[in-house]
């Protein structure tokens, strides 16, 4: 099939237009991803100094005063009332076991079955005493703070929404739409 001299021209034409397109196209490509890492560097420096200080503000001043009593409140829970009583079934079951052991060796020996519930209790009282110490040296140990607080969760939960409210910005401004058409292959126009 030949084509005339003039339809040549007009795709000559078309041709030039074609590759004038695309590489306005790749030049607008390039500015719009400086333009977002800009604005991540932007962000990050929001997040940085006005975001944290404000949700580290607004955590002391609301949140902390609540979180810092209610882990005075479990501790005091721990204390008073966990730790004594489970020092109390340790105790209680170890003069069990004494029990036990006093009347198997007791039988053993031929002496016959004797129970004498002072003698227990006494070394209840000393066994559970003693579980509640060991427990309370245990669990009461003051180690600092570890780990990230509530306030940290809350800035990084807030700092992983804007990053994607700005992922999002972009991905619109950047999508394809139906007029536009940016090729995977950037050195390489596309045929006319």
């Amino acid at each position: 099939m030949s084509l005339s001299r003039k339809r040549k021209k007009q795709l000559r034409k078309l041709q030039k237009q074609a590759n004038n397109l695309w590489e306005s196209q790749q030049i607008l490509v390039g500015e719009a991803g400086a333009v977002a890492r800009e604005a991540g560097r932007q962000l990050g420096t929001y997040g940085r100094e006005d975001l944290g200080p404000t949700v580290k503000h607004g955590y002391d001043k609301y949140a902390a005063p609540y979180v810092d009593r209610s882990v005075a409140f479990s501790k005091h829970v721990l204390a008073d009332k966990v730790v004594p009583t489970a020092g109390t079934v340790v105790g209680s079951a170890m003069s069990v076991w004494d029990a036990a052991n006093d009347t198997r060796a007791r039988l053993a020996k031929g002496k016959g079955f004797e129970l004498d519930r002072g003698k227990y209790a006494k070394k209840a009282d000393k066994y559970s005493k003693q579980a509640t110490k060991n427990l309370s040296r245990k669990l009461h140990t003051d180690s600092g703070r570890d780990g990230i607080g509530a306030g940290g969760v809350i800035a990084i939960i807030l700092g992983v929404a804007a990053a994607a409210g700005v992922l999002y910005a972009a991905w619109q401004t950047l999508r394809a739409d139906d007029e536009l058409w940016v090729a995977d292959d950037p050195l390489r126009a596309p045929d006319a």
